[in-house]
């Protein structure tokens, strides 16, 4: 990827110019990152130790959770660096390599939650044949083409943009390195890099999407002509209650910030961003452990042996 430009640095404005906000901003942020790594950290040390979580639904509930550590790590340690650093600065490398793993994560995330909602849509609509049809071979094949198309997606775009001439300012205002504030910087002509970011990841941020509500729209229609007792539909609309709600964590400020109009860098453009780049990998391993009983459990096996591990060395 050559850079035809001269420019070499960006500077990253952040969420705030107030030097007074700077270091509380740093607590918080700081404090949120380390939980969404420890958080989904456990998850996915769970998901992979216990015996009892080798299920399909678990299987892709890891690949979430390391998603989620790697988004987070993506834009997280830079806004933290530069809440006390003077000049701000990301090099022209750095910032099209963030770009490029931002939306690798981003759109990878996007359709993984599409192939959660059609893993429950078989579990509750074709239990008979969940087994069969959730096998190993087709639940691996999906984790691999979700992450596959989300790369070469990440790097269509970093491959443009990096193309861009910025003969302006070197000013971003926002916390990362995005499409869209960089587009603002760049002279020249740059609809095509506005047709691929309305286009390309509009399809796939938003075709996933549709797919989801497909799955549940099919679930909820499948349930009420089958079951007819409230207690059996509550609990098995329960089954899908977790990963409903971080569908709706995720996708509501990433539709705000790619449907809208307003520049990339505007402040509701940037809260939004705050929204699905900090806060929902935190929230998502709270999510599923909170309403998850067989996460819960297996968490609670997981402390419960390390604890009986403690108790036999200090015995000895």
């Amino acid at each position: 990827m050559l850079n035809q430009t001269s420019v070499t640095a960006f500077l990253l404005l952040g969420v705030t110019d107030i030097q007074a906000l700077q270091p509380y901003l740093f607590v918080v942020f700081l404090a949120i990152y380390m939980v969404s790594v420890v958080g989904n950290g456990a998850v996915l040390l769970v998901v992979v130790s216990d015996p009892r979580l080798h299920l399909p639904m678990y299987f892709f509930l890891g690949n979430l959770s390391c998603l989620d550590i790697c988004y987070s790590t993506v834009t997280l340690p830079k806004m933290l660096e530069n809440f006390f650093s003077t000049r701000k600065a990301i090099s022209f490398l750095g910032c099209i390599s963030q770009l490029h793993f931002f939306h690798f994560l981003g759109s990878t995330e996007a359709m993984l939650l599409a192939v959660m909602a059609f893993d429950r849509f078989v579990a509750i609509c074709r239990p008979l044949h969940y087994s069969v049809i959730m096998n190993y071979q087709l639940c691996t094949r999906m984790a691999v083409t979700v992450w596959t198309i989300g790369f070469f997606h990440a790097l269509l775009h970093s491959m443009m943009t990096s193309r861009l001439n910025f003969c302006g300012s070197h000013q971003i205002h926002h916390f990362f390195c995005d499409v869209k504030p960089l587009l603002e910087l760049a002279c020249g002509n740059t609809e095509l890099n506005q047709w691929l970011l309305n286009t390309v990841t509009g399809t796939i941020a938003m075709g996933p999407f549709f797919l989801t509500l497909l799955s549940y729209f099919t679930i909820i229609i499948s349930l009420f002509s089958k079951t007819h007792s409230c207690s059996a539909l509550r609990k098995a609309l329960s089954t899908c209650a977790s990963h409903f709600m971080v569908v709706i964590v995720f996708y509501a400020p990433v539709t705000f910030i790619y449907i809208s109009p307003t520049s990339g860098s505007s402040m509701q453009d940037q809260v939004a961003a705050i929204m699905y780049t900090v806060v929902t990998p935190m929230l998502n391993p709270l999510i599923y452990t909170l309403r998850n009983k067989d996460v819960k459990a297996a968490l609670s096996r997981v402390f419960r042996r390390r604890d009986d591990l403690s108790k036999f060395r200090a015995h000895f």
